[in-house]
């Protein structure tokens, strides 16, 4: 008995001790407050940087695109005018671009502020705040999982992978590298309220930093639902095995959901206000215009689309439009089948691996907003829409490929020179990308050499090339694109108006009659039309569509403009001095309606009156080249009369 008590109790010893040593925390180089680690971090931050900035210095060299740009900032006059008081006040209450997301519209204002409309510094400012967010990445993954290295090569990819480029080098984009920072700053948040003492205090700036996000793009929306994942892997607050049931789920998360409950008060009216923002903007298509069995099999298609890019993130462009004759059944039925896989390796794995279900969940759950179940704009998929979805993928691809490598031994040298080589690869292909978007027309032709049919990018680089001055060009364009929708308005004007200016009248009268029996009451179709009559001698129609044109559209100063220089031709000065005059009342800033008033007073005898019109013109359109010669015909008259 004593001999069965004391081999008991060395059992019992030996037991202590095998516990203590497997419930001691090991001594490692990751350990956080280990100089070691402290210096490892630091260097690899500046690498992580170096590597950004090495891949997108490149942006203070391009131009803004005619893609959004346009209305984001170079023709917004409140983002022009830098930060002012008004401009703050229209940040906060205007839906301008189907959107309310007032913090990107003060970054945009700042930038202008600061750099004006320099485009390059403006692409910095956003390249800078990505760096930001790869850092955040970095730090974040860091702290809930003590692994240095997974967490820096999860963030290398956020940073060099080609299909983030398209948030980074398109400056109208910035709200997507901005409102991501936020949220990765409300994860930090959140991660250090709940491995400290969970007070209100602690979850105060989880609040504000998700509603500055929110401000910045609704994309936060699921947030609550990111935190939710998180707390199973890898803040193991929610323990959970499929096995045990979904009541035991529910009965877990319910605490963790209920803590979150202002959370879900802020997406919720995000949500509202987003939805009322995008439906008055004409952003969102109706069930007509998008079948719910097209929104459901684009969904699921572009769900296993997204994955696909990133693994062969080749092929991409800036607008990838739905297939004229619907996504072909074979997709369907294959990105089911891929995503139903997934699925199921992540909740089999589970056990051991939570990893796996938190990152596939990850990359689901936000992927949400953008899937086209509200479907906004005409594009299928976006590479934007990737930018925070795929940060749950490249979760589950490194900590899974790291622990397959750590059960096969494999060394460690061979894993970090397969690593770099992989991201020397993905950083050559992003500054590559990142090339692309350098200009409009580059953008446009790369994306119409990946794309088919793609209308939207035909008329934009047609619109771009115009601008050029490469008319033969920007011609052969709108024509495709009225190939692809014939009943195009725009397109038909804008060819209409691109032949006028290569001289082809006839032709060009015959696409405006066109656009005016589309839109019969547009006051541009019929101002183009008459221009076009004008120029080719045919005056009777084109003052009965200059008449139409002041009947549809009497606050259009571009109407009057041009109705008074038709005036004026026909030796009707007075009403020609009264068009030009209400024009100039509706906006002072048209350099053409001063130039043609000014050419009323020349025609009229009086050079010294149409001097200072010709000299405003000069000064809101310097390169306005009638104008400087009407300036100089004006000048000679007076010189004349002198001598």
């Amino acid at each position: 008995m004593n001999r069965t008590g004391k081999k008991r109790r060395l059992n019992q010893r030996a037991s202590r001790d095998v516990s203590a040593v497997t419930q001691r925390k090991p001594i490692s180089k990751e350990e956080p407050s280990s100089p070691t680690a402290s210096r490892r971090e630091l260097l690899i931050c500046v690498g992580l940087t170096v590597a950004t900035l090495a891949v997108y210095g490149q942006v203070v060299n391009h131009q803004f695109i005619n893609l959004d740009d346009e209305s984001y900032i170079y023709d917004n006059p409140m983002v022009k005018a830098g930060l002012t008081a008004k401009g703050i006040i229209w940040a906060f209450t205007t839906f301008h671009a189907a959107n309310w997301h007032p913090l990107t519209w003060l970054s945009h204002m700042l930038d202008s502020q600061i750099f004006g409309l320099n485009p390059g510094l403006h692409l910095l400012t956003s390249t800078l705040i990505h760096t930001a967010n790869t850092l955040l990445l970095f730090i974040l993954l860091r702290k809930m999982t003590d692994r240095i290295w997974r967490s820096a090569i999860v963030a290398a990819l956020l940073a060099l992978h080609p299909m983030h480029v398209e948030s980074v080098a398109w400056a109208a984009e910035r709200k997507d590298v901005l409102s991501s920072f936020f949220g990765l700053l409300c994860l930090l948040a959140y991660v250090r309220y709940a491995r400290t003492t969970r007070t209100w205090k602690r979850f105060f700036p989880v609040i504000i930093t998700l509603g500055l996000g929110l401000m910045a793009k609704p994309m936060l929306v699921t947030w609550p639902f990111v935190m939710l994942l998180l707390d199973y892997w890898p803040l193991k607050r929610l323990k959970w095995l499929p096995s045990e049931g979904i009541g035991r789920l529910v009965r877990a998360a319910l605490p963790l959901a209920r803590e979150k409950i202002p959370l879900f008060v802020l997406v919720g009216m995000s949500m509202v206000i987003t939805y009322i923002a995008q439906s008055r903007g004409g952003a969102v298509r109706e069930f007509t215009e998008a079948p719910v069995s097209l929104r459901l099999s684009n969904a699921l298609v572009s769900t296993a689309r997204y994955i696909y890019s990133t693994f062969l993130p080749t092929r991409l462009g800036v607008y990838y439009p739905f297939p004229p004759e619907g996504i072909p059944a074979w997709q369907i039925v294959l990105a089911f089948v891929l995503l139903v896989c997934i699925t199921f390796v992540a909740i089999r794995a589970m056990n051991g691996y939570g990893y796996m279900i938190a990152g596939w969940g990850w990359y689901l759950v936000t992927l949400i907003p953008v899937i086209g179940l509200v479907q906004v704009g005409g594009q299928s998929m976006a590479d934007r829409y990737s930018y925070i979805p795929s940060i749950g993928i490249f979760v589950m691809l490194v900590w899974g490929l790291a622990d397959y490598m750590d059960r096969r031994r494999i060394r460690h040298s061979a894993i970090a020179v397969a690593t770099a080589a992989l991201l020397i690869i993905i950083a050559s292909l992003a500054w590559i990308q990142v090339g692309l978007w350098r200009d409009s027309v580059t953008l446009y032709q790369h994306t119409l050499s990946v794309t088919s049919d793609n209308l939207a990018i035909r008329y934009n680089l047609a619109h771009a090339l115009g601008k050029q001055g490469r008319l033969d060009e920007a011609t052969v364009h709108f024509t495709e694109a009225l190939r692809i929708k014939p009943d195009f308005f725009d397109a038909a004007v804008n060819l209409g108006i691109t032949l006028s200016e290569r001289g082809k009248f006839a032709e060009a009268v015959g696409y405006l009659e066109r656009a005016v029996q589309l839109k019969p009451d547009s006051g541009k179709a019929h101002l183009q039309l008459a221009l076009a009559l004008a120029q080719s001698g045919n005056n009777g129609e084109a003052v009965s569509h200059f008449t139409r044109a002041l009947e549809v559209a009497p606050d259009d100063p571009e109407v009057h403009t041009n109705w008074g220089l038709m005036l004026a031709r026909l030796g009707r000065l007075r009403e020609a001095s009264d068009q030009l005059n209400e024009a100039i009342r509706l906006n002072p800033n048209i350099a053409e309606a001063h130039n043609n008033l000014g050419l009323v007073f020349l025609m009229q005898g009086n050079p010294e009156k149409s001097i200072p019109h010709f000299s405003t013109a000069l000064r809101l359109k310097p390169d306005l080249k009638v104008a400087q010669d009407n300036l100089n015909r004006a000048q000679a008259q007076i010189n004349a009369r002198r001598e």
